[in-house]
């Protein structure tokens, strides 16, 4: 039998998890390591998270989220964001809100940047016949 509230098959509430060590994370990227170290991929959920790593002197460039509200959250390493009101720094620890729709760049620092985005899940993509 499936819950249709839990989506679980016994019909019993999901249970908390722990489902990683962020400092273990960070710590074992390597100086060099791009990218996400770590995603959230468990069923039924309704946010997205990613641990990702920025090697020194790398960024992600002027971009926008149309959709979504991010939370950023600094584990490792320290690095600047750069919106339309100019450079902020971000040390380890520094918890940002990116609104959906702000401008914004990251830039890690000379000891590399890892953080962890937590938003809302996006909705799966649709396939829909073509109007005539």
């Amino acid at each position: 039998m499936t819950s249709e509230h839990t989506g679980t098959p016994d019909g019993e509430a999901p249970l908390p998890r722990i489902l990683c060590d962020t400092a273990a994370l960070a710590a074992a990227a390597g100086d060099d390591r791009a990218g996400a170290l770590w995603r959230l991929a468990e069923s039924g959920r309704q946010l997205d998270a990613n641990v990702v790593r920025l090697p020194p002197g790398h960024r992600v460039d002027t971009h926008r989220e149309p959709d979504l509200d991010v939370l950023l959250l600094v584990l490792a390493g320290h690095g600047t964001l750069t919106a339309p009101d100019g450079e902020h720094p971000l040390p380890t620890g520094a918890l940002t809100w990116l609104p959906h729709g702000s401008a914004r760049s990251l830039a890690a620092g000379p000891d590399g940047l890892t953080y962890l985005t937590v938003h809302r899940r996006r909705p799966g993509m649709t396939i829909r016949p073509r109007e005539s």
